[in-house]
């Protein structure tokens, strides 16, 4: 279940935590960046990401992206914590990027970020948040991400997924999509 949540703090109202069973999506935060600079060159964890990890992270790189991301600068992407629920300690992150707002769509792309928290389930957990986010109030009708699966020996597999929001558009819609499938 989603349960959105605007916060106070000292007397602003903040971005809106979506709130689940054992995680909270929050805002970045200047006090995320030690969290951050633990795992950003860490193969274990930056080996199933972006090839933005394959180089060296320098501690200003780092603390140039979390800025872009607390600032709102971030062209096209937008971006959540994944926090404890009862702390809202730094676990790891899950984004939006490349948002396309006339077809409705957009990349994720999540790490956890602390290896004593991996295979509890807070991916699938911050996932699904984002998801109901994504197709209740953004509005948004689809979904994807990467992602890669290191297993022991010389096998590497890139799975891509894509979610779709069921729409019901009506009759004359539905006809009409039917028909631009079959032309494609």
């Amino acid at each position: 279940m989603v349960y959105i949540d605007s916060q106070i703090e000292e007397g602003e109202v903040i971005m809106p935590h979506l709130i689940g069973d054992q995680i909270v999506l929050r805002e970045y935060r200047k006090e995320d960046l030690p969290s951050i600079r633990k795992w950003v060159n860490d193969p274990e964890i930056t080996g199933t990401l972006s090839t933005v990890f394959t180089f060296p992270q320098s501690e200003y790189d780092t603390e140039s992206f979390l800025n872009m991301m607390i600032e709102g600068k971030a062209n096209g992407m937008r971006g959540f914590i994944i926090a404890d629920k009862n702390t809202l300690d730094y676990i790891g992150q899950i984004d939006l990027i490349r948002i396309d707002w006339q077809n409705r769509s957009a990349t994720l792309g999540i790490v956890i970020g602390r290896k004593d928290l991996l295979g509890q389930g807070i991916g699938r957990e911050a996932i699904h948040l984002l998801k109901q986010f994504v197709f209740q109030s953004l509005n948004l009708t689809g979904l994807s991400f990467r992602y890669t699966i290191i297993t022991r020996g010389p096998i590497v597999v890139t799975v891509a997924v894509a979610l779709k929001k069921k729409v019901d558009c009506g009759r004359k819609y539905s006809k009409m999509a039917a028909t631009m499938m079959s032309l494609l």
